[in-house]
């Protein structure tokens, strides 16, 4: 087998057994294309490569600049491509087994304040044309209810969110289902936008277009919002609510949702089902990042504090 034949059997074992996103087999694919024409340069190929030639890799990517968290991923799509091989007899041996990588470096996720996310959704009730602004208002009140990841978000069906829900139903990574509770304002701003959806629905209809599925319609391929085009609209918003867009992305208000509710006193196994996280230990970041910000307020306003 050739080494694209290689990594089109792995992304389809990975989709087939796996359910891996789209988005996740891209950036397996991204990253083997970029191991394979490394390869190709020292005339080898998946079936010749060692050990050595893989850790000579690594060491090429790091004099690249590339950063500790990009060599990390590429190891373990290198590793799980190779397991996959020699778990498929391609290879009767494994090279990558024993190979450590750089890890992850530990950093705090970067979250918003309360007051912050109020001016976000005050953004988005008043920016743009009435269209724009029940549909912003809608995503960035469900994100914030829910701390769903960008694209579950997007890419809601419409049916989930007939008939006034109290919970919503999310298809997560893996294919795993998991329910968030809406908040009464998220509640309210999809009903309203419903309204308005649905109308333009009905326009496209009567002119020949097909209905869309999606809660979020896009004129796309995927046929939903994207998660380029939001990410473009909440960077717009926090322009308008005198939030640093650099602060802000669809991610740092999932980050702001957790934040918030472990530090009102939630409890870090419900975050972590609301979360979709397999591990609490994933979950278990933000009691650190609410012991920094503890630490923080001492430090500004304890008046010991002060007077060092």
């Amino acid at each position: 087998m050739s080494d694209l034949h290689w990594i089109s059997a792995f992304l389809d074992a990975q989709a087939a057994e796996l359910g891996a996103a789209e988005n996740t087999r891209l950036a397996y694919g991204r990253d083997l294309k970029d191991f394979t024409d490394w390869l190709t340069a020292q005339q080898s190929d998946f079936n010749q490569v060692s050990r050595d030639q893989i850790e000579t890799y690594l060491i090429d990517c790091e004099a690249q600049g590339l950063a500790r968290s990009t060599r990390a991923r590429r190891l373990s799509t290198i590793k799980q491509l190779f397991r996959f091989a020699f778990e498929e007899g391609l290879r009767s041996d494994n090279p990558a087994i024993q190979i450590r990588g750089p890890g992850r470096a530990k950093t705090l996720p970067k979250t918003l304040s309360e007051t912050e996310v109020d001016r976000l959704l005050a953004a988005a009730r008043s920016t743009g044309r009435e269209t724009e602004q029940l549909r912003n208002t809608c995503l960035m009140e469900i994100l914030y209810a829910t701390g769903m990841r960008v694209s579950e978000l997007v890419s809601l069906p419409v049916a989930a969110a007939r008939g006034d829900p109290r919970l919503l139903l999310i298809l997560g990574k893996g294919g795993k289902e998991r329910m968030v509770p809406l908040s009464p304002p998220a509640r309210t701003a999809l009903s309203e936008w419903l309204i308005s959806r649905d109308k333009t629905e009905e326009c496209a209809r009567e002119e020949g277009s097909p209905a869309s599925r999606f809660l979020f319609p896009g004129r796309g391929k995927s046929g939903h919002l994207t998660r380029h085009r939001f990410f473009q609209i909440i960077k717009d918003l926090a322009v308008a609510a005198g939030v640093s867009p650099a602060t802000v992305t669809p991610h740092t208000l999932r980050h702001a949702f957790a934040t918030h509710l472990l530090a009102n006193g939630a409890d870090l196994r419900a975050i972590q089902t609301l979360l979709g996280h397999s591990d609490v230990a994933t979950t278990e970041i933000y009691t650190h990042v609410l012991d920094e910000r503890l630490r923080e307020l001492v430090l500004d306003h304890h008046p010991l504090a002060r007077k060092e």
